[in-house]
């Protein structure tokens, strides 16, 4: 393939995205960091490119200023405006520059997944003038297609307007061209490629690109399209419109908050819902944020009156600036959910939908299940039986068994995982994790103590057979399935499988929650912890659980933190174990489960042993770490969640640290492991 030309339409006043575009040119405006023109940049950089050219007017130094401090600089030769010429006109004006061979055209306000690689073959394998990037989108379709997929005609076409994209608005004499019944009516997406023969189109002065495909169109030759309906999409025209693609952004990286490197702590700062801070804007103490965008060098000035001489204030659904905030609707902030009156909510790996509604005037989850999940039951089941002993899951509002619904207690946006993202004091990470752990310790036992009540629990063992599931779904979705790896010795790696999951099967065992990590664990006002995903809990040895939030690769832990965190943990479950506590807030019981292995911990005597429990971390944290990275792979993979790949490395490390504690034991193991 020859090399092309790429042109950036960049020039543009931005008048439909003000206040913002007088403080920041549409190119800059940052989407997680990251500069919208930066990301074009990286786009059209994988295509066979000679050179890339820009045209600026609106703020021009300021993007004149990024482009020399990028790594694009070499290959960029601008073209700065006076006045502004249209996309049109812009293309006439660097004729020269683009009258050597094919080149792209990329509106800088576009954020799309489309392949440009695939563009631009339909366009050389065609005998086409210009080939159009549409899409079917109603708000905006203008373009007739005939069933060729050529171009026909425009609805409007002549110069910009504010009140449409992609440089297709009404005209100075608002023409309107009249045109045949058509097969279909498509939008165009604002990127292109274009025969240089398409600059003769072109009027001098200030134009519309629109021109040179009607001209063209008139003289007999072909506009051709490639339909990517489908494909992500979307202009940041608007302050809605830009906020929905930075909450796209955060959703396809399965994330909740962004907070730039360069912000300050958040110590007296409360988040929930979608939140993203950009470069070198002030957190002020008191703060509350919930769907928020706070562009560069912004500040969340008080607002309303605080008490007690308070600077923050409540920032919700809206875009705060330097000197200005933007108020928008939660609809607008996280777009349509396709139900009606309901949002969207979560960010996790699970195939159930939970969606925000109202109900009885007051907000709740509703979750929707399909008809074969079977963790549906189970999370009513266990749902009544935690609330019952104070667990604090969500409440139960509603079931209707026969449609696979519930209706529960909302407990807000904000994860454990997300709450971490922000900087935060060390004290308080240990504060917020000492009530997680709180969580735990409740769960191994005073649930375990009444987990007869419970029958769905009591019956589902995390014993041998699972265990030994954990380790060949890491071999089947991690080693196989990322790294591509096929194991020579299998038979020996197998028996090591085996008699590690023996091991594990053979301590005492307790209620676990069994995924009970940073993004399971929602963190209410006042910073109060509470329990999601809780279904999936079964009888199996607590230091499961422990490892799981001490070890978990979403969030690491410093060293000595965990290990306070740890000796916090077995001291707490000690005093609550000895016989002398129970006996004194508890009176003896049968035993639950005796017998065979790990049988499940009994009250009559004195239960918890430190030194067992502490035999017991290594071989969990081998399987639990085993198991998140299956996850991860399978996650990946078969759910098309990419973004979980991102965790393997932090997985990945835990496991090599341990298997280098355990490699006398688990030789095989510690060969693969440190090979991958």
């Amino acid at each position: 393939m020859s090399r092309i030309n790429v042109f950036i339409l960049a020039a543009g006043l931005g008048e439909r995205l003000r206040p913002i575009t007088d403080h920041i040119p549409k190119p800059l405006i940052p989407i997680l960091g990251k500069a919208v023109l930066q990301s074009i940049l990286e786009k059209v950089s994988t295509l066979p490119v000679n050179k890339i050219g820009i045209n600026l007017y609106h703020k021009k130094e300021l993007i004149n200023d990024w482009i020399i401090h990028s790594d694009f600089s070499k290959m960029i030769e601008l073209f700065p405006e006076d006045p502004i010429l249209g996309t049109g006109g812009a293309l006439k004006n660097a004729g020269t520059f683009l009258s050597a061979n094919t080149f792209l055209v990329h509106n800088s306000d576009i954020i799309s997944d489309i392949d440009l690689e695939k563009l631009l073959e339909s366009h050389l394998s065609s005998e086409n003038m210009v080939t159009l990037a549409v899409h079917d989108y109603p708000e905006f379709n203008n373009l007739a297609i005939d069933e060729g997929g050529f171009l026909k005609g425009v609805g409007r076409a002549t110069k910009e307007s504010p009140s449409s994209p992609c440089g297709m608005g009404r005209g100075e004499d608002e023409q309107l061209y009249l045109l045949p019944k058509m097969e279909r009516w498509l939008a165009f997406i604002g990127i292109a490629v274009y025969s240089p023969e398409s600059l003769k189109f072109l009027p001098s002065g200030t134009s519309s690109v629109v021109y040179a495909w009607l001209n063209a169109l008139a003289a007999g030759y072909k506009i051709g399209t490639l339909d990517v309906s489908g494909r992500y999409w979307s202009d940041i025209g608007t302050p809605a419109s830009y906020a929905r693609a930075v909450i796209d952004e955060l959703r396809k990286n399965g994330e909740m908050v962004f907070i730039h490197p360069s912000v300050g702590g958040c110590k007296h700062v409360e988040l929930d819902g979608y939140v993203v801070v950009e470069n070198e804007s002030i957190l002020n103490k008191g703060v509350f944020l919930r769907n928020c965008i706070m562009l560069p060098e912004s500040i969340t000035y008080p607002i309303t009156p605080l008490p007690k001489g308070g600077e923050g204030g409540v920032f919700e659904n809206c875009i705060v600036g330097p000197d200005f905030k933007i108020d928008l609707s939660e609809s607008e902030m996280l777009g349509s959910s396709g139900e009606a009156d309901a949002i969207l909510i979560g960010t996790g790996g699970s195939d159930r939908k939970y969606y925000r509604i109202k109900r009885h005037e007051n907000l709740a989850v509703h979750m929707k299940c399909i008809d074969s999940d079977t963790d549906f039951q189970r999370h009513i089941e266990y749902t009544r039986f935690f609330q019952r002993h104070s667990i604090p899951v969500p409440e139960l509002i509603a079931v209707e068994p026969d449609n696979m619904k519930a209706f529960f207690e909302d407990l807000g946006d904000l994860y454990l995982y997300s709450w971490l993202k922000c900087p935060r004091e060390p004290e308080q990470i240990e504060k917020i994790y000492r009530r997680v752990i709180d969580i735990l310790i409740l769960i191994h036992t005073i649930a375990t103590k009444h987990v007869s009540e419970c029958p769905l629990l009591q019956s589902r063992v995390f014993d041998y057979e699972h265990l030994r599931w954990e380790t060949g779904y890491f071999m089947e979705r991690f080693v196989e399935g990322i790294k591509n790896i096929r194991v020579n010795n299998l038979s020996a790696l197998n028996d090591e499988f085996h008699r590690l999951a023996v091991k594990a099967d053979s301590f005492p065992k307790t209620v676990i929650h069994r995924d009970f990590q940073s993004q399971n664990i929602m963190i209410t006002k006042g910073e109060i912890p509470r329990l999601l995903d809780y279904q999936g809990a079964r009888i199996g040895p607590p230091a499961y659980d422990v490892v799981s939030i001490l070890w978990d690769p979403y969030y690491r832990l410093e060293d000595n933190l965990r290990e306070q965190l740890l000796n916090y943990y077995i001291n707490e479950v000690s005093k609550i174990y000895s016989r002398k506590h129970l006996m004194k807030k508890n009176p003896p019981t049968p035993p639950l489960l005796k017998g065979g292995k790990g049988g499940l911990l009994d009250n009559r005597d004195i239960l918890f042993n430190e030194t067992d429990f502490k035999l017991a971390i290594l071989p969990c944290r081998l399987q639990r770490h085993m198991q998140a990275l299956g996850a991860y792979g399978f996650l990946a993979t078969v759910k098309g969640k990419k973004y979980f790949l991102k965790y393997v490395p932090e997985g990945l490390r835990l496991l090599k640290e341990d298997v280098s504690f355990s490699k006398d034991e688990y030789p095989e193991l510690y060969n693969l492991v440190k090979e991958l």
